[in-house]
């Protein structure tokens, strides 16, 4: 057949050309040369070659005063040449943050057994295994038990709207402390909307008329899951990564001084969780739980339908009640390696040598041991279910554990440090307030893990200028960084929140303002009373 285009040949024609015959009068070439271009010159394309350019302009360019060196030039370099991919997602996050791997020796920063080595500490393998944990919580419903059961308890007769509201956002934030917030928010969603999915729509085929309370109470609920996820992640050290980068950072910048503990951690974070949640639960109280909403919702929440899906679940079975034995210990096992000066925790029995990090993952390794009873030879965990670990928050943490080092080992945090002598003089009640607010206008726009791996080494040498402990800065910033409550696209949880359809980007800004503010104000009385209490002991100044 032949159309005066295209000349196919029969298959018995031994003599015809393998591929179809183009008759066209323009060459190939020229036909697609636009093409190629437009394939080329995509803004993806661009962003990618950004950040080698920029990279190569700082390096070749750029005067970093009397202590200049190419080292400190290049490390400037890669950084920008990361953060450029990272604002721009040029390439998959997990990609940049290995670019260390390869930019730091090719540079002269670093070695390549050097920065392997951020990639896998003592902080990473407290990550890992958390993370196994929360697989295991999840794999088993533990965490859909753990919410009926709360809120059940909150859901009173007759029924109290904020009160309803208060337990599912108390749940969410303590489920949120144990595991990463995002994947708190993941798993508390489908538990929260399962509630709401009783509740009558507006967009149904139903001639009954909505009250508008119900789609009030539905926004309520699913904003306070995601913020509640936000806060609660704040009181621990396996809440956020946030967190641990900072304390990963600690550690790189100061290695004489003493490591910031699970516990530590938790005596000054839950107090501001715990202000910022009652503040939160107030906010969403006051703007969508208005009087005579629990009577609007009782004929749809009622505290039997909490009881029938708890008896679906059936009673707890073995496996449920080891992993929660086993995630029991270890909580137990974080808060007590080192308890105070006088009371010394069984780190001591160990010279300092066993971590937190020790601890998760022996306490995750029993769970590859312990069978569970529901098939003969398996495991509570196996190695099929641990595929769903997050490799990018790990990788991530090792990226800003690798640019801690890279900025220290380099020259260029002392060279940053020359350039801000000008605010040796200013007080610190007006700079704290200032780096966390700093820190959460540029947390909206890009991840907070990101924002704080760029803001930590700049915190440390302003630190250092203003002759104060560096943690009364570096936690302003590391808690202002996860204050990612405006927009959709701040943060995971704030996309899982904003996907079920029950939220508009205006609930959140008039939600997350107030929240941001007060979340600024108590962080600026707490940090330098009990922060600088908690914190006394540890060096670093």
């Amino acid at each position: 057949m032949n159309d005066g285009h295209v000349s196919v040949a029969g298959s018995d024609d031994l003599k015809s050309p393998l591929l179809p015959v183009v008759h066209n009068d323009k060459p190939l070439e020229a036909q697609t040369v636009g093409q190629h271009l437009r394939t080329i010159f995509t803004p993806k394309n661009c962003y990618i070659a950004l950040g080698p350019l920029l990279c190569a302009v700082v390096c070749l360019c750029a005067s970093l005063g009397e202590d200049d060196t190419t080292t400190a030039r290049n490390m400037l370099g890669v950084l920008v040449w990361m953060f450029a991919w990272w604002l721009t997602e040029a390439v998959p996050m997990p990609i940049t943050s290995m670019s260390p791997l390869f930019l730091f020796p090719l540079f002269g920063i670093s070695a390549a057994d050097d920065v392997a080595s951020s990639y896998m500490d003592d902080v990473i393998a407290l990550v890992l295994g958390s993370f196994i944990l929360a697989l295991a919580v999840e794999h088993y419903n533990i965490h859909r038990r753990l919410a009926l059961n709360i809120t059940s308890v909150f859901c009173v007769e007759p029924l109290n709207a904020p009160l309803l509201l208060l337990g599912i956002c108390a749940t969410t934030a303590f489920v949120s402390m144990w595991m990463h917030n995002v994947a708190a928010a993941v798993m508390m969603m489908p538990v929260a909307t399962g509630i709401l999915q009783r509740l009558p729509s507006s967009s149904s085929s139903s001639s009954e008329v909505v009250d508008p309370v119900v789609g009030k109470f539905c926004r309520a609920v699913v904003l306070g899951v995601i913020y509640s996820a936000a806060v609660g992640g704040m009181s621990t050290l396996t809440g956020t990564g946030v967190n641990l980068i900072l304390v990963g950072m600690w550690k790189s910048y100061f290695p004489e001084a003493d490591p910031i503990s699970f516990s530590q951690w938790f005596f000054f974070g839950f107090p501001l969780a715990l202000s910022i949640f009652v503040v939160l639960w107030g906010i969403l109280c006051v703007l969508y739980c208005p009087k005579g909403s629990g009577k609007a919702l009782s004929p749809y929440l009622h505290k039997s339908h909490l009881r029938t899906e708890l008896e679906t679940l059936g009673p707890m079975s073995f496996a449920e009640k080891m992993v929660l034995t086993v995630f029991g210990g270890l909580v137990v096992l974080w808060m007590t390696r080192n308890i105070t000066d006088d009371i010394p925790g069984w780190g001591r029995i160990f010279n300092g040598r066993a971590g937190d990090g020790t601890v998760s993952v022996m306490m995750a390794t029993l769970l590859f041991i312990i069978p569970n009873n529901i098939k003969k030879g398996e495991k509570l965990m196996d190695w099929g279910k641990c595929k769903k670990i997050p490799w990018n928050i790990v990788l991530l943490l090792g990226a800003g554990f690798a640019i801690a080092d890279g900025v220290r080992t380099s020259g260029l945090a002392q060279v940053l440090s020359k350039g801000l002598v000008f605010l040796e003089t200013a007080p610190y009640w007006a700079i704290a307030p200032t780096v966390c607010l700093i820190a959460a206008t540029i947390t909206e726009f890009t991840s907070n893990n990101a924002t704080t791996t760029l803001l930590i080494p700049l915190l440390i040498e302003i630190a250092k200028t203003m002759k104060i402990h560096p943690l009364l800065l570096m936690v302003p910033g590391a808690i202002g960084a996860q204050f990612a409550f405006l927009l959709p696209t701040g943060t995971p949880s704030n996309v899982v929140g904003f996907t079920t359809g029950h939220i508009e980007i205006k609930d959140m800004i008039k939600t997350g303002l107030p929240l941001k503010i007060a979340g600024t104000a108590f962080l600026a009385v707490l940090m330098p009373t009990l922060g600088a209490y908690v914190f006394a002991s540890m060096g670093g100044v």
